[in-house]
């Protein structure tokens, strides 16, 4: 059993990128989340992040599957692994489903971040309405939270509004602000 930490992690994601083997660091992360006793990242970020390794990989059944276990896992995670499993399903042509993911994430409590996650895979499939109700809720949801997530949440609306041809409006300003 192991401790983990933020660093080992980092090291783990700069060997990758320098190696450009996506398979390779899905792996390690699969026995990082295995062997897990604690750390300072919960076992379901550790999870998360393998099933983003394992997309990259080309293996989005063994991505779904790490995803279904972060959220079996119920650790601490930045966004909803729901909305991966969404994401992934609409990369395995499985769309029905992948909506009634993004239903259930509605339905119950989410965060910024995960707004910003599945207004982006909204896009990615060509739903640009729901797109912009996510990322338009995502940032009337921001709050406390740090500018960083607020600021993407404005640029992936502005993006958005302007594919779908809607007027600006008040929540355009304060893209303009945060600059």
């Amino acid at each position: 059993m192991a401790h983990v930490t933020n660093e080992q992690v980092d090291r783990l994601l700069e060997q990758a990128l320098l190696l450009d083997d996506h398979g390779a660091l899905a792996r390690r992360l699969d026995e990082l989340a295995q062997g897990y006793e604690s750390g300072e990242m919960s076992r379901a970020a550790i999870l998360v992040l393998a099933a983003e390794e394992w997309r990259q990989a080309g293996q989005p059944a063994t991505a779904l599957d790490r995803y279904q276990g972060a959220l079996e896992d119920g650790g601490e995670v930045p966004v909803d692994p729901r909305a991966g499993i969404a994401d992934t399903l609409f990369e395995l042509d499985r769309p029905e489903e992948a909506r009634a993911v993004i239903a259930a994430i509605r339905a119950g409590d989410w965060n910024p971040a995960t707004a910003l996650t599945v207004a982006e895979t909204l896009v990615a499939y060509g739903d640009l309405d729901a797109a912009h109700e996510w990322a338009t809720d995502g940032i009337r949801s921001c709050g406390a939270t740090g500018p960083g997530i607020r600021d993407s949440l404005l640029r992936t609306r502005y993006r958005i509004r302007v594919d779908l041809g809607l007027p600006e409006d008040d929540l355009d300003a304060l893209l303009d602000v945060s600059r």
